[in-house]
């Protein structure tokens, strides 16, 4: 039997909405992070990688044939938007969530996710208090404690004995933490800090800190903020005492300190979270699209941010039925990362290196 002209379109219009009909749905993930205020900069390398590792697996044809969507909300720098962003994730229904870069908006929102059974996978934050919990927070950075005996030892082992510290107010829970464990660990080693002041990020000078700092007549300047911060402090250090030794923590390792330190930052000693000298396939093939795709080589958060995303991945494509994907997460690694494996703990926790560099030249120059 042959169709008419008059059947043909009809039937084809409806094989059409039936085949649209059986296209599965996409897997919606999440990212939330500060893209707009000081620590935006972290943030938005954060979702760059995140980005990456989304279109990478959907150019392959996704997970078993689905397709990722990324929804992306900015948590600006209050809680109580933090806590309007995540909200409105949850409501788009996914299955999980990439972010926030740091521990106050991870405070400000975990009960969100706690209460609605979907895992929370940050790439950096890192406080003390954060660690050890049955929640449904899961980390790819290693805790603080670690990092701070490192750049207690390192201080130690250069001659340095007596450290200002300035500390940003603004995200007090990582702050914090971050001085209390060094403080513990340079002092326990023969060390002494002269002075810890503490600043807002909205001072318009920061002078009064710097000042005294240095009236304390340390032998180094701990600069315990995020890169803009860190880049006004040196500054300010600069004018008053050229050649003090500074040092600058994880949290700043970005482009931004460079960019806005200028010459003040030359020399400052910081701890990355990644091998900016690395040559593995993985890592070079990711520097090289991240550089093509933003104009700038990738940060330390786009980095671990784009192995929250490939651990996520791996477990949708592999988790059993019936398991949960949080449980899957902790049971199924390691997952292969840029430069390293992540493993989970039994409560999320992950370990990762840490190696020192030096600005040298406008550029991060790992040393031994």
């Amino acid at each position: 039997m042959f169709l008419t002209r008059q059947w043909t379109a009809p039937l084809l219009a409806l094989s059409l909405l039936v085949s649209g009909c059986m296209e599965k749905e996409p897997i919606r993930i999440g990212y939330i992070g500060e893209l707009t205020g000081n620590t935006n900069d972290t943030a938005e390398a954060a979702r760059n990688g995140t980005l990456l590792a989304v279109e990478a697996l959907n150019q392959k044809g996704g997970i078993n044939g689905q397709r990722v969507e990324l929804i992306a909300r900015d948590t600006g720098d209050t809680e109580n938007n933090a806590r309007l962003a995540a909200n409105e994730v949850l409501q788009s229904k996914v299955i999980a969530v990439i972010g926030p870069t740091t521990t106050r908006m991870v405070n400000a929102v975990l009960p969100a996710f706690d209460a609605a059974q979907v895992p929370l996978i940050t790439p950096t934050a890192s406080a003390v208090e954060l660690t050890g919990r049955d929640d449904y927070l899961l980390r790819i950075n290693q805790s603080l404690r670690g990092k701070a005996q490192i750049y207690a030892d390192d201080c130690l082992k250069r001659g340095l004995r007596r450290i200002s510290s300035a500390i940003n107010q603004n995200n007090l829970g990582y702050t914090g933490s971050w001085f209390r464990e060094f403080k513990l660990a340079f002092e326990g080693g023969g060390g002494k800090i002269v002075a810890s002041p503490g600043f807002d990020s909205n001072s318009s000078s920061l002078a009064e800190e710097i000042k005294v700092m240095l009236d304390a007549r340390p032998d180094a300047l701990l600069l315990i903020a995020n890169a803009s911060d860190t880049a006004r402090l040196a500054q300010q250090a600069r004018k008053s005492s050229p050649n003090i030794p500074l040092i600058g923590i994880e949290w700043a390792a970005t482009e931004q300190l460079i960019e806005l330190g200028g010459k003040a930052v030359e020399k400052m000693t910081i701890l990355e979270q990644y091998d900016t000298g690395s040559k593995s396939t993985r890592y070079e093939a990711f520097r090289q699209n991240y550089s093509v795709r933003f104009g700038r080589d990738p940060a330390f958060a786009s980095i671990l941010a784009h192995d929250a995303a490939t651990a996520l991945f791996e477990t949708l494509a592999r988790r059993e039925p019936g398991k949960s994907l949080k449980e899957s997460m902790l049971e199924l690694g390691p997952f292969q990362g840029l430069q390293e494996d992540v493993l989970f703990d039994a409560y999320g926790d992950a370990q990762r290196k840490v190696y020192r560099a030096i600005i040298q030249d406008g550029r991060f120059v790992r040393t031994p």
